[in-house]
Parts: structure tokens; C-alpha cells; sequence
């Protein structure tokens, strides 16, 4: 039987914390920033977690 694989798009988008939580970054921080408030955008730089209902999802793609 072969080793079952980790999507490869997961695995460069989320990452465990050593409570088990999933870290995520947030979007829409790429492009068309003009139109963007300084603290809006400033908040999108930081990392901020899986919500619980969609963290069965991500630990599926991950294989954990």
C-alpha cells in the first residue's frame, strides 16, 4: 500500500502550533493596497488561526 501524500497547497499554507491549534495567514494583503486603511492592512499581516469548523478540513489535507 503507498504512503498516502499531503497536499502539497496545505502544507505551504498552514502550519501546528504546539497546542495542536492550525496557524493561517490572512488575505488580501497581495495587491490594491491603496484603497486600504494603515491598520487594516496591518492587522492582514498577522497570522491568525483555523476556525474549529473548517479545522477538520485542513487536518484532512494535512493528513494529521
Amino acid at each position: 500500500m503507498p504512503k498516502v501524500k499531503t497536499k502539497s497547497s496545505a502544507k505551504k499554507r498552514f502550519a501546528l502550533t504546539g497546542t495542536g491549534k492550525i496557524k493561517r495567514k490572512h488575505a488580501f494583503k497581495s495587491h490594491i493596497l491603496t484603497k486600504k486603511a494603515t491598520k487594516r492592512k496591518r492587522n492582514l499581516t498577522k497570522t491568525g488561526l483555523v476556525h474549529e469548523s473548517d479545522e477538520g478540513r485542513v487536518r484532512a489535507m494535512l493528513r494529521i
